[in-house]
C-alpha cells in the first residue's frame, strides 16, 4: 500500500472547506509516494456541518468519482496530522489505498454478514477480520450490538467511536464498486444504529487503547449490586468506600464532598476478566471502562453509575489526570513505532511511567486481535485513525492540538484522520475518556 492521501480544513462555509480539502487530496494523489486512485474514503465532520451532511457528501463524491465507498461520522471535533479542530466548522478526510476485495462498508440497510462459523452464515463472500465502527450513542442495547458486531469478525476486534453532535448525529456509509448488495436507494447519510468498514485479513493494522484517568483508590471487588447501583465493595458499603477514598464526609456542609464526588469517576472491569494494569503499575489497563458516577443512594449506602453493574466485577474510583493521559498516549505511540520500524527510527525521548510488560496479551506487540494481518518489522505506516473522547480534546492536554502533536512527535509525519467522540469503541467494549489509535501498515 502507498501513503493514504488526506486533507483537512476549517471554514464557516462547508463548500469552501471541502474545496480546500480536495486541493490537498489531489496534490498528494499526484505524488509518486501516494495512492493515485484509492476507492475508500473516510469523512469526519464537526457538528457545525451536520445539517449539510448530505450536500457535503454529494459534493465530495462528485468531485472524486474514483472513490466509490465512503464511511465516517460527526464529532464535536475532528483530528488530522498534528492538528485538531474542536468546536469549530471543519472536516477531515483520508482516502485509503486498500484492495477492493479486502473491505466492505456496512450500515443498517447493508449489514455486515455473520461470521462463516455462525450457523446463520450463508457461505462464500467476504469474511471480516477487523472493523471500524461508528455508532449512535442513543441506539438501544448498544453494548449488545457492539458485541454482536465483534462476533461477525475473525478476531473480535473493533475500533471506532460514537457520534458526538449538538445537532444531527449523522453517519456516512456508501458502498459502491459492487461491494454492497441491498443498499438500494439509500443516500449514504444515516441517523442511528451502527455503520463502518470491515477489513479483510489482508489489511495489516495495529490498534491500541490509551487511558485518560488515574486511579485514586484501590481496585475492589463488587460484592453486591442492583442494576446500575454498586451496593458493596469488598463487603463494605460502596458509598462509605467512596467517601473514605476521597477523604470527605457528607456530615455538616456536604457541598465540598459533593464537588469532589462530581470530579470522580469509576473504572469497571468485567466479571471473569483478570484486571491487567492497576495492581502492578497504578495505571488502568485496557480492560478498564470508565463510567460516570450519576448519584448517591444514602438509604442503601450505594453509588449509582452510568452503566449496569454486576456482582463479581472489579471497580476502582478514578479522576481525570493530564499527566497520566499524556504518558499513556506516549506509551502506545512508542509501542507502535518500535514494533514496525525498530531499526530505522531514532529512540524516543518521551517516556511513560507505565510498565509495558503489563500489557494484556491481546494487545502485546505482534500478537492477538489488536491488529489485522501481522505487520512485519520495517513496514511503514500508510495512514492512521485516531478516535479520542470529546472530554480529552482542546485544553485537556495543555493547549490546542497538543494531543495530536504528541501523536505526530511519536509516529512522524503520517496521514491521519479522526474525530472526538461521545464514547470510544475498542475490542468489543465501549470506553470513555480514552483514545483509540489505529495504524495501517504496508511495505
Amino acid at each position: 500500500m502507498k501513503l493514504f492521501p488526506s486533507g483537512h480544513a476549517t471554514h464557516p462555509q462547508w463548500r469552501m472547506a471541502a474545496a480546500l480539502v480536495l486541493a490537498q487530496l489531489r496534490a498528494q494523489m499526484a505524488l509518486p509516494g501516494y495512492a493515485a486512485a484509492p476507492t475508500l474514503g473516510l469523512l469526519y465532520i464537526t457538528d457545525h456541518y451536520a445539517d449539510e451532511a448530505q450536500a457535503l457528501l454529494d459534493y465530495l463524491s462528485g468531485e472524486l468519482p474514483e472513490v466509490t465507498d465512503w464511511s465516517g461520522t460527526v464529532g464535536v471535533g475532528v483530528s488530522a496530522n498534528n492538528a485538531e479542530y474542536f468546536d469549530e466548522p471543519a472536516l477531515s478526510v483520508m482516502l485509503l489505498d486498500v484492495p477492493a476485495d479486502q473491505y466492505r462498508v456496512f450500515s443498517g440497510v447493508a449489514p455486515l454478514p455473520t461470521h462463516p462459523a455462525h450457523p446463520a452464515h450463508g457461505g462464500g463472500g467476504f469474511t471480516a477480520h477487523t472493523a471500524l465502527v461508528h455508532a449512535d450513542g442513543h441506539t438501544p442495547e448498544l453494548a449488545e450490538l457492539i458485541l454482536e458486531m465483534a462476533e461477525r469478525t475473525d478476531t473480535g476486534y473493533l475500533f471506532g467511536g460514537l457520534t458526538a453532535s449538538r445537532s444531527a448525529s449523522v453517519q456516512f456509509a456508501v458502498g459502491g464498486n459492487g461491494n454492497l448488495a441491498g443498499q438500494g436507494a439509500a443516500t449514504g447519510v444515516f441517523d442511528g444504529g451502527l455503520s463502518g468498514v470491515a477489513f479483510g485479513p489482508g489489511v495489516a493494522l495495529v490498534s491500541r487503547v490509551t487511558q485518560g484517568c488515574q486511579p485514586v483508590g484501590a481496585l475492589r471487588a463488587v460484592t453486591a449490586a442492583q442494576e446500575n447501583v454498586v451496593l458493596e465493595l469488598d463487603g463494605e458499603p460502596a458509598l462509605d468506600v467512596l467517601l473514605d477514598t476521597l477523604e470527605v464526609s457528607l456530615d455538616g456542609d456536604p457541598q465540598p464532598a459533593l464537588r469532589k464526588v462530581r470530579a470522580t469517576l469509576a473504572g469497571l472491569v468485567n466479571a471473569g476478566e483478570q484486571p491487567q494494569g492497576q495492581r502492578r503499575t497504578g495505571h488502568f489497563g485496557t480492560d478498564t471502562r470508565v463510567r460516570h458516577i450519576v448519584g448517591l443512594d444514602g438509604s442503601r449506602r450505594g453509588v449509582a453509575l452510568a452503566d449496569r453493574v454486576e456482582t463479581g466485577m472489579h471497580l476502582a474510583f478514578c479522576q481525570r489526570n493530564v499527566a497520566a493521559a499524556r504518558a499513556d498516549l506516549m506509551r502506545i505511540c512508542a509501542e507502535i513505532r518500535e514494533e514496525l520500524e525498530p531499526e530505522e527510527l531514532e529512540p524516543m525521548h518521551l517516556v511513560s511511567d507505565a510498565d509495558s510488560d503489563t500489557l494484556p496479551a491481546s494487545l502485546a506487540p505482534s500478537t492477538g486481535p489488536g491488529q489485522g494481518a501481522s505487520p512485519k518489522a520495517g513496514q511503514r505506516i500508510c495512514g492512521a485513525i485516531y478516535v479520542s473522547c470529546s472530554g480529552r480534546g482542546g485544553p485537556h492536554f495543555g493547549g490546542p492540538s497538543a494531543e495530536l502533536q504528541i501523536v505526530r512527535h511519536a509516529l512522524g509525519d503520517v496521514p491521519l484522520v479522526g474525530f472526538f467522540a461521545g464514547g470510544e469503541i475498542a475490542h468489543h467494549h465501549l470506553y470513555g475518556y480514552t483514545g483509540v489509535l489505529t495504524v495501517f501498515v504496508g511495505d
